[in-house]
């Protein structure tokens, strides 16, 4: 039985991580590739090359992935993750797949603000289901993972730097506005990442402080299916020993959970606060 559950555990985030690729190769494939877009990375540093070379932007970050994914299994071994290695490979069959099948030659609108929005939303989404689910879309990413075995260089730094470089030479490798959409893509890119990221864990915190607890806590415990910590306190103003509950849950948890203490203790009083990283037992394990 346990392990029927960890197979359709393993089955279910394949999936999802088969889906956020294909997402990912569509907002590269249509977006930035057309529109020249090089927000750094092994697909900015492909939109380059293409440029300079009779190749493929598709044809170099399949080359350049396949040849760090080699690099990555030979320096890192086992730690190298094959969520990685089955992203990095997807990727880059797709991008080969829809080039060959469905070229494109031009932009598809006249509108390169629009596609530039596209371009950074919609692999950025996949970029942070990825980074939720301990993966990656490989490229330079695994030169973060080497560097950080390695070294003691600031890795966000590093790669920072390579991406502001890919994407300041398409000003002279294209046009002034090729690079300033450039730039914008690279500086929105890790802010879209960071808020999809968050949004994604986001979690409620409830301090609940009552005189009768004994409701809220089944409630929590055997409806939600969610943890409760108790402990007794003093009122500060009028002197009552009072019950404080703490407990976290989803978003669609909490309002259940706030329309039952609205009804059966309605002098209860709720604070809710939002939380992005919970670890623990039923929320995410201890990396």
């Amino acid at each position: 039985m346990e392990k029927q559950s960890k197979l359709r555990t393993v089955i279910g985030e394949y999936v999802v991580l088969t889906c956020a690729t294909l997402i990912m190769a569509a907002g590269i494939y249509l977006f930035r590739f057309p529109n020249h877009f090089s927000f750094g990375g092994v697909t900015g540093f492909a939109v380059i090359l293409s440029a300079l070379f009779p190749i493929s932007a598709s044809g170099v970050t399949t080359v350049m992935n396949v040849g760090l994914l080699i690099l990555g299994l030979v320096i890192l071994g086992r730690s190298f993750g094959i969520k990685t290695i089955y992203v990095t490979m997807l990727l880059s069959g797709t991008l080969s797949l829809a080039e060959r099948f469905f070229p494109m030659t031009e932009p598809l609108t006249d509108e390169p603000l629009l596609e530039l929005i596209f371009a950074v939303v919609v692999p950025a989404i996949a970029s942070a289901v990825f980074f939720n689910m301990n993966a990656s879309s490989g490229g330079t990413d695994i030169i973060a993972m080497i560097m950080t075995k390695y070294t003691k260089m600031n890795i966000t730094t590093t790669l920072m730097l390579a991406d502001v470089a890919v994407a300041i030479s398409a000003f002279f490798i294209f046009d002034a506005e090729t690079g300033l959409y450039s730039v914008c893509g690279l500086l929105a890119k890790s802010l879209v990442i960071d808020s999809v990221i968050e949004n994604i864990n986001l979690c409620k915190v409830f301090t609940i402080i009552c005189s009768d607890p004994e409701p809220i806590s089944e409630f929590i415990l055997h409806q939600l299916k969610r943890g409760v910590t108790t402990y007794k306190a003093i009122g500060g103003y009028k002197k009552e020993e009072k019950t404080v509950i703490i407990t976290i849950m989803s978003r669609s948890q909490a309002i259940e959970l706030r329309n039952f203490i609205r009804i059966n203790e309605p002098s209860a009083f709720i604070a809710i606060s939002n939380s992005s990283e919970i670890i623990g037992n039923g929320f995410h394990r201890p990396l």
